[in-house]
């Protein structure tokens, strides 16, 4: 027989590769069609609740690199927290109402405006539910483990209902109300937008300066005084009523040289400002307050009807223009808080689509609001009120869907009040954890700042505001009333409401003061959609006996604060006065390979799918915990090329560890802890503080701190030491005897906990290990628990001499490199080591409970007190270390030298303790013989 025979190599079917692609769709299948979710979750139904709420993806087109991360993350937790002692469902999410959907419907070609909008809806609905099952598919394909069959969609009538109802709570307490105040208008959308759907672009404008004449100074100004303005949205000079001025500041009368007028400057703005008018000379004639000036009227640029009022206001600054602030009520914020002080009208000179109105004047009727500019400057110029133009680039806000700028207008909008509880709101999140701590601060300082919510859009598809109006217009906003159709919506779709007339919607006999004879017309705009989502506290859990309120985490993407944790956190804290959520858990986004943001435009993007096509889904996964979520994170295929090499040496040291234990066992064969062998000992230490660090870092949501252990672990701890002295015993030492047994102990729980602890990321791989681990009777690794870190009892000084010894082998280590590079030695089995030791040495060294020679890896190892120490011998960090060639000759078993080859005469090539071995478990050798 051959040598190699009498060693024990270990032997596995696991394969080295995983074929990944090709397995993960097929392993993918057998958990749904087992339905192995809820297997775990019956098992769990008796444990704590852990209830993670999903943040509905918008139902539109295939998943991108940002779902994927999102979804990982999440399945990441649940997984680990339902083989964690809890019971842990996930109800995944849709958000199906809104813009996007209906803009699809109009790319093929469907006509809103011809349609009855009950039609509209329903191609709508069709749409986006194609849309979830496209990307429930593509999900799953993530394998991402949850109630698939039994998601959460916006539009389904049970959801829209229970978002009537915390409609209802908010309406009942005074926090729902209409006005008219300038609100984001996307003229592309022709809808109001919230804060939560605008993001910023810097743009260059056009920048004007003109002059308002004095028409009634109050015995301060004469009426051949100008007032100086600035303005960077030119078409609001058409509804431009009032001229707001800093009440603080200093504003100086001055004339310039060989001008008859006067004209009215901030003196801080006087140096940056004159020189643009070609003043090259000018006398102060006087300074004022802006407090003194205060309702001085002005004229109208070029409508000498209308009057513009001198007001005074907070916000005007010496940042930039004159320190006069040309004011339109009816389009912007400031514009119009400082006018409704002052009596202003709200005056607006532009439609929902953009164009300026009968009322701008005959010059602009019909013109695109971004196309006046050069009729603004004649009209001014036709004055002789033009002072100067400039370009200039600012930051401006957009419409995030259609990526064009909006204005601010104002018509009348439905609005759900913030300033009446938002003290309310602010004192919640002292009951909130967010991970990063940074988040906290993040949505505090948002909800501090935002306005009053915006919650109307002028859309079809969408859930309708439940408001009725009187005979006399007044709107009737009545808790009663709105639950009423929350109960038809729940029995019928929300589609009851474009489908029938107020009478059949309002509940039986109901009657009104303002309608003397019963008729009552209904609201045609719908909800904002992040009313909607804001909602699904109520939606899901209030509606689903698993799922607790408030939920334990909410995980979305960093800009979720100004869009989902903020409207949930309002609604919530409304409706019932608490945040929907205990746990905050914020990500940034996915960049490419160069930190450039992905866009498909760039042609930089990477997706998901392709990834798990080419690649398998479990290198995606495993780089979602390889890189630090809590900001931004670049991709690439180069960096999954890396994280599948880490990957390689997952699998590999997993295939290592099977192929060690497959005639382990974990029964009859398990060597206690007392009676292991000292290395073994130490490797379980290690194991178990690794076992506390992961099960740490998991229950904090340190991703990245998982990957890091684990591949320290693996690298360092496994890979670089006790796999490395491992072959030693395992291959060479008698196949039940207590060396190896002992050995193979430490290998089985460690192939346990890695493969166990390594599930959440890779599910995939870890059911494949758990098929080769006949020890395990349970039918999948996901339906078994978490390792728990043993007692071990005080491991203190076991922890002390092991790190000692390990700076002993780091010296030796430089020894027996120095003399591989002298070519005294090949490798370290050449070796016969000398180590001078002190008497404290010798006793680490005795009370390490193991083969020293093995945890080297040479042939032969000499221990002599250091006072016998030559005096040429060469120290290494403070250890005494003598290297020479190994003596004696080679044996073809284990490939160590050994002075004793020969001694047993049956056995020539081989020392006598192999020998033994063989002689006692191959006694066909004895017959045979060896070659």
């Amino acid at each position: 027989m051959k040598y190699k025979d009498t060693l024990n190599l270990g032997k596995t079917d696991f394969p080295m590769r995983g074929s990944l692609p090709k397995t993960e769709p097929v392993r993918q299948q057998k958990w749904y069609d087992i339905n192995l979710y809820q297997q775990r979750l019956t098992q769990n139904e008796n444990k704590p609740h852990f209830n993670l709420h999903d943040g509905p993806p918008y139902a539109n087109g295939n998943i991108h690199l940002g779902h994927a991360l999102n979804k990982i993350s999440k399945d990441i937790i649940v997984r680990y927290k339902n083989m964690a002692g809890f019971y842990a469902p996930y109800v995944p999410g849709w958000d199906t109402h809104g813009l996007p959907i209906e803009q699809q419907l109009t790319k093929a070609g469907y006509d809103r405006k011809s349609m009855k909008k009950a039609e509209w809806r329903n191609l709508a609905k069709d749409f986006a539910l194609t849309q979830v099952d496209k990307q429930r598919n593509d999900f799953k394909r993530l394998g991402i483990m949850a109630d698939w069959e039994k998601p959460y969609i916006t539009l389904l009538p049970e959801f829209e209902a229970a978002q009537l109802r915390v409609f209802g709570e908010m309406a009942g307490k005074g926090y729902i109300f209409k006005g008219s105040k300038p609100v984001y208008w996307s003229w592309s959308s022709e809808s109001a937008l919230a804060e939560a759907e605008i993001e910023y672009h810097d743009i260059d404008s056009v920048s004007l300066y003109y002059a308002n004449q004095v028409k009634d100074g109050k015995g301060i100004l004469d009426n051949d005084t100008y007032f100086v303005v600035w303005t960077t949205t030119p078409f609001t000079v058409t509804a431009s009523r009032g001229i707001t001025l800093g009440p603080d500041m200093t504003y100086a009368v001055i004339q310039p040289a060989g001008e008859t007028r006067k004209f009215v400057i901030a003196t801080g703005r006087l140096d940056a400002i004159v020189p643009l008018f070609g003043w090259e000379n000018y006398e102060i004639l006087a300074t004022y307050k802006g407090q003194e000036l205060d309702r001085i009227i002005a004229y109208h640029p070029w409508d000498s009807e209308t009057e513009e009022l001198v007001m005074n206001a907070d916000h005007v600054t010496l940042d930039s223009g004159t320190g006069l602030v040309h004011t339109a009520p009816g389009f912007g914020e400031d514009d119009f808080n400082v006018g409704m002080k002052y009596g202003l009208e709200a005056f607006v000179t532009v439609d929902e689509k953009g164009y300026m109105t009968k009322n701008a004047g005959p010059d602009f009727e019909g013109k695109f609001y971004d196309d006046v500019v050069g009729v603004v400057i004649n009209k001014l110029k036709d004055a002789q009120l033009f002072l100067a133009k400039e370009k200039i680039t600012h930051s401006y806000p957009f419409d995030w869907r259609t990526k064009k700028p909006i204005i601010w207008r104002a018509v009348p909008q439905w609005f759900a009040s913030v300033e009446k509880f938002r003290q309310n709101i602010l004192n919640e999140l002292d009951h909130v954890t967010f991970y990063p701590e940074w988040g906290k601060k993040r949505l505090y300082n948002m909800i501090r700042d935002r306005g009053d919510w915006v919650i109307s859009r002028q859309r079809v598809w969408g859930v309708p505001l439940p408001i009725f109006y009187a005979e006399d217009q007044t709107p009737i906003v009545d808790q009663a009333v709105i639950n009423h159709v929350a109960d038809l919506f729940e029995a019928h779709g929300s589609n009851y409401w474009f489908e029938h007339e107020a009478k059949d919607l309002l509940p039986d006999g109901y009657t009104n003061e303002h309608s003397p004879n019963g008729q009552f017309t209904k609201e045609e705009d719908i909800m904002d959609v992040w009313f909607d989502s804001g909602s699904s506290w109520a939606g899901v859990m209030n509606t689903r006996d698993h799922l607790d309120y408030p939920a334990d985490m909410y995980l979305e993407g960093s800009d979720q604060y100004r869009g989902w944790f903020n409207s949930s956190l309002i609604t919530s804290v409304a409706a019932t006065g608490h945040a929907p959520y205990k746990n905050v858990l914020s990500q940034g986004f996915t960049l490419d390979g160069k930190g450039n943001k992905m866009s498909k435009s760039l042609g930089n993007t990477i997706s998901p799918l392709d990834v798990a096509d080419k690649m398998g889904i479990e290198i995606l996964r495993l780089w979602t915990i390889s890189v630090d979520t809590s900001q931004d994170m670049p991709v690439s295929n180069d960096i999954l090329k890396q994280v599948s090499e880490s990957y390689r040496k997952l699998r590999n040291t997993l295939r290592f560890l099977m192929a060690n234990t497959t005639d382990y066992n974990a029964t009859t064969d398990a060597v206690p802890f007392a009676e292991r062998a000292g290395h073994d000992q130490y490797f379980s230490v290690l194991l178990n503080n690794f076992i506390k660090d992961v099960r740490q870092s998991y229950d904090n949501y340190q991703f990245n701190d998982i990957f890091k252990r684990v591949i320290n672990f693996v690298n360092v701890d496994l890979s670089a030491f006790y796999l490395d002295i491992a072959k030693d015993v395992v291959y060479v030492e008698a196949p039940t005897g207590h060396a190896r047994r002992s050995m193979q102990t430490v290998f089985y729980e460690t192939l346990l906990a890695l493969t166990k602890l390594l599930l959440p990321v890779l599910p995939h791989t870890a059911e494949e290990v758990w098929e080769y681990l006949p020890n395990e009777t349970l039918d999948f690794a996901y339906l078994s628990e978490m390792p728990e870190a043993k007692d071990l009892g005080n491991v203190t000084a076991l922890l002390e001499n092991w790190s000692t010894f390990m700076s002993l082998r780091d010296a030796v280590n430089k020894a027996l490199e120095e003399a591989r590079g002298a070519e005294l030695i090949g490798k370290n089995a050449e070796a016969a080591l000398t180590l001078y030791v002190t008497s404290e040495q010798n006793d680490l060294l005795q009370n390490l409970n193991a083969d020293v020679r093995l945890l080297l890896m040479v042939s032969q190892l000499y221990i002599v007190d250091v006072e016998k120490a030559p005096t040429d011998v060469k120290s290494y960090d403070g250890i005494l270390i003598d290297v020479k060639h190994a003596i004696g000759g080679v044996s073809p078993r284990d490939r160590m030298f050994h002075e004793d080859l020969g001694a047993d005469a049956a056995f020539p090539e081989l020392s006598q303790h192999e020998a033994d071995i063989v002689r006692e478990f191959y006694p066909e050798a004895l017959t045979e013989g060896l070659e």
